[in-house]
């Protein structure tokens, strides 16, 4: 693993290898990552990771144009990518079929997913989720307009988190130190432009598909969310038939972090049933 826990495994996806954690054992399960810069798997997931994987095979990938996995010239990022890389994922995993769960933009990944792919879908979980339209939000053209700074990613992190405790130098020097990685801001400028509203809307499902979700589906939010508006989870609850809704109070959009223990065992009493 060497001195970065940021970097675990490498698999070819396709045309370019993924950076991978996989830990644990059981049934799996694939952690979809969000869309702010610095991030990756292990940025998003790495207090979860070891909850969920005493009781579960746990996958988290960095996907491409984020994090570790390479960026291959003249790639375009989009769903269709994503969608592509997650099923090459599986493929080269000799998943089947595995549980998802995604954060922010990951949740969009997964919804997708489940709509394009929906045998290699068991259950979904969705937390903070993009995946319906609305008006973009202060706190998510902040974070997808970000050029590097420390400045820059303090303010980000008191968009991100509700919980002033896990605020700290220490997390915004590794986010920032993440960000002006090489190639890293150079992708990230690149996917969501101006205007932003854009970005919003390639992240949106089409709401006949999200109606016709069989999927047993988990939707979860912090009811202080800046970046996603909590709306969206009340829409999606609304439109997936087989759907339940948690809500924290006192919790920005980083559940995983902010309710850690909480979050673990909400998702693996949900995945357990």
């Amino acid at each position: 693993m060497g001195t970065r826990p940021e970097i675990a495994n490498s698999i070819k996806t396709g045309a370019f290898n993924t950076n991978y954690h996989d830990t644990g054992s059981g049934d799996p399960v694939v952690m979809l990552h969000g869309s702010g810069p610095g991030v990756s798997a292990w940025a998003n997931w790495r207090t979860v990771l070891p909850i969920l994987s005493m009781t579960r095979r746990v996958i988290a990938p960095d996907m491409v144009g984020f994090g570790y996995t390479d960026r291959p010239d003249g790639i375009k990022y989009n769903m269709d990518v994503w969608v592509r890389q997650t099923v090459d994922l599986f493929d080269a995993l000799k998943v089947g079929q595995a549980d998802l769960v995604g954060n922010s933009f990951g949740g969009s990944l997964a919804l997708t997913m489940a709509i394009r792919h929906p045998d290699r879908v068991r259950k979904l979980v969705l937390m903070g989720s993009m995946g319906v339209s609305f008006p973009i939000t202060y706190g998510l053209d902040r974070v997808w307009g970000y050029t590097p700074s420390l400045e820059n990613m303090k303010e980000l992190l008191g968009i991100f988190a509700y919980d002033r405790k896990i605020i700290n130098d220490d997390l915004a020097k590794l986010r920032y130190e993440s960000s002006i990685q090489p190639g890293f801001q150079e992708s990230f400028s690149a996917m969501f432009p101006e205007p932003r509203q854009q970005g919003v809307e390639s992240m949106a499902c089409n709401e006949i598909y999200l109606r016709s979700l069989r999927h047993e589906t988990l939707i979860v939010h912090g009811r202080e969310d800046r970046v996603v508006p909590i709306e969206n989870s009340f829409k999606l609850a609304q439109l997936i038939e087989n759907a339940q809704l948690h809500i924290f109070g006192k919790c920005g959009h980083w559940t995983q972090l902010e309710k850690t223990e909480s979050f673990a065992r909400l998702v693996d009493n949900f995945l357990s049933e």
